[in-house]
């Protein structure tokens, strides 16, 4: 499948004699796709039943004649003003019980019946209008599903949805709940389903097993919603349908989600990122700023490559400047190229830069596009170009599966999100320094999915952090022929958030027992002999697997029994570098020494080079340029 790039575009922003002018240029520049619709419902239906859909049906005929692919965005993440005096119990509700009113976007519940039907009413009416149109090519549900923390919501709908979800799960029997719960603790029993309030506003903390259960509901609200759009579209429009996930946002499961659609898109934006949700130092802050951190993007092109079963697109590509980070540094020159090309060494199909032209009103008028508000071209623009134009002059990138697999669980997120057991530590940051550490040895990842049961092909399978892991899991991966590391906290909890009996993690084939556990303080780490340090959270094991890895005072750190390894702590980056090298080598794989900021990705045919620095940096296959790309034929093994 051939390459490609687009935009975003907003023809309900500007003048309409200009649209024509504008699609020429996007095909100028080498564009493929260009994304409308997704926030214009205000101008598509001015007041309840008033369809102006004839500018919306004008605008697709522009940029079609010109030669563009239309994806199509249904609006429902932008409900008009009107829709709110229709439904003024529309809003979500936050955990202290405020509304989040109208003023923004993203401004409903996923648990109102209402508003559920508007939006199926004008999917619909989107559907029925351009599900033939042959210049949709592809379309979008909503936009941004979790953006501004707009999954979990505390209303009344949200609770009476809740109870009625919770008598499905439990079969009408409130004693299975009060047991699975462990109600009879701190005497919370239940004696009828309409008797669970949310678990928000309590005087000290919920029963976690109540709390991750309504995590549990508020994803399936989003696949619910999700899913009544994909099945309006698809009765009317043969076209492929995606939805643009963000950047760690893990607040719905986005595999259940993505089962629904053909293509996963994502939002990229580098920059904004790393001083917003990286957790970076001030020191690799200062480092990258004008570059994002080498890895967090890429963690996300593999997760959303696995989301969309892989086929996958960045639906937004930061260009330039942003208005929503604690700063917004300009990106360095060539990372614009660079990222782009990233996207595609790890299988993107598109990618499309967001927006077309700087808007010079309202909340994004700081957000730089490609235009600079007077139409002139922005800096991305020549970097756009040349990726256009190198796209054309060289042959199509070939994905392969990965020689590692990393599972990435949502439900184990929430259970951490509702027990972290100390400040600051998350699931998908564990996640994160683990894929650093392979990535920082020269390692191309897969992640997987937590309903992955064959593991053919890969020669290492992590499972860190895994809080319930099913049984025919563990049968799964204790049959596989891959090196299989496992911990901390993986299988912790049974799907009902108790600590099973025998005690964790119980995985067949390998004798450790996690007897007791502790998080300790950011300022006293444990060093490991060999180098690096246990930090954050840490597990005392017993049993007779043997030994790999000990603190220097000791401590059992890591235990393994021939290809099973149970590694009991949260390491450092050096701590991980450290074990998760040697597993590699002892599983066969090529690990490289990577200079700092220097990544490989490896395809079926090709070895992509990316230097994420600021200044040349001198490497095995030559000296690559700051913010410099490197692409050659994959060496034989």
């Amino acid at each position: 499948m051939l390459r490609t790039l687009g935009t975003c575009y907003y023809p309900e922003h500007w003048p309409e004699d200009i649209w024509a002018e504008d699609a020429r240029r996007m095909v100028e520049a080498g564009l493929t796709w260009v994304r409308i619709g997704e926030f214009a419902w205000s101008r598509l239906e001015p007041s309840p039943g008033d369809l102006q859909f004839e500018w919306l049906d004008r605008a697709i005929e522009v940029l079609g004649q010109a030669g563009l692919k239309v994806v199509l965005g249904t609006p429902t993440a932008t409900p008009p003003r009107w829709m709110a005096d229709r439904h003024p119990d529309m809003f979500a509700v936050d955990d202290q019980g405020r509304p989040r009113g109208f003023g923004s976007r993203r401004h409903y519940c996923f648990s109102h019946k209402g508003y559920f039907a508007e939006s199926q009413r004008i999917t619909r009416l989107f559907a029925e209008r351009f599900g033939k149109n042959p210049h949709v090519a592809a379309w979008q549900t909503d936009n941004e599903y979790g953006c501004h923390d707009t999954i979990i919501s505390y209303s009344e709908a949200a609770r009476d949805g809740f109870r009625t979800w919770l008598q499905v799960q439990f079969n009408d029997d409130i004693a299975a709940l009060n047991a699975a719960w462990g109600n009879v603790f701190w005497s919370m029993e239940y004696r009828a389903f309409d008797e669970i309030a949310l678990p928000n506003l309590t005087v000290t903390e919920p029963n976690p097993a109540h709390v991750h259960a309504f995590r549990r509901f508020s994803s399936d609200q989003v696949v619910a919603f999700n899913r009544a759009q994909v099945e309006i579209i698809k009765d009317h429009s043969s076209a492929p349908i995606s939805h643009n996930y963000m950047g760690r946002i893990t607040d719905f499961d986005h595999f259940k989600t993505g089962d629904d659609l053909e293509i996963a898109t994502w939002d990229s934006y580098p920059l904004g990122f790393l001083e917003d949700r990286v957790g970076a130092s001030p020191e690799q802050q200062r480092a990258y700023a004008r570059q994002g951190d080498p890895d967090f993007q890429a963690l996300h092109h593999d997760l959303y490559r696995a989301v969309g079963k892989g086929r996958w697109w960045v639906m937004e590509q930061q260009p330039g400047p942003v208005n929503w980070a604690p700063y917004n540094p300009a990106p360095l020159s060539g990372m614009v190229r660079l990222w782009s090309w990233e996207a595609f060494a790890h299988g993107a199909e598109a990618v499309c830069y967001f927006r077309w032209r700087q808007a010079p009103f309202a909340q994004e008028q700081l957000h730089a596009g490609m235009l600079r508000p007077d139409s002139k071209d922005a800096p991305a623009m020549a970097e756009a170009m040349q990726v256009a134009a190198e796209l054309k002059d060289t042959p199509d990138v070939q994905p392969a599966q990965a020689p590692v697999a990393l599972m990435f669980d949502y439900d184990a997120d929430w259970a951490w999100a509702t027990q972290p057991q100390g400040q600051g530590l998350s699931y998908f940051g564990l996640i994160f320094d683990v894929y650093r550490a392979l990535r920082r040895a020269g390692l191309s990842v897969d992640i997987v999915r937590p309903e992955t049961r064959d593991f053919a092909g890969y020669k290492m399978v992590l499972v860190p952090g895994m809080m319930h892991m099913p049984d025919d899991l563990k049968q799964a991966l204790a049959a596989s022929q891959a090196q299989v590391i496992y911990g901390p906290r993986s299988a912790a909890r049974d799907a009902s958030f108790n600590i099973p009996n025998p005690l964790p993690p119980a995985l067949p084939g390998l004798d450790v027992t996690v007897s007791r556990l502790e998080t300790i303080r950011p300022d006293m780490p444990r060093p490991l002999k060999g180098g690096g340090a246990a930090i954050h959270y840490v597990e005392e094991l017993e049993g007779t697997g043997e030994p790999i890895l000990r603190t220097n005072a000791g401590e059992v750190i890591a235990m393994r029994d021939g290809h099973k390894i149970y590694c009991g702590a949260w390491l450092d980056d050096d701590g991980f570098g450290m074990l998760l090298r040697q597993l590699a080598i002892e599983a066969g794989l090529t690990v490289r020494d990577l200079p700092e900021g220097i990544r490989v990705r490896q395809t079926a045919t090709e070895e992509f080079w990316f230097n994420h620095t600021a200044a040349p940096v001198k490497t095995e296959v030559g000296l690559l340029p700051a913010a410099g790309v490197l692409r050659r034929p994959r060496p034989a093994c």
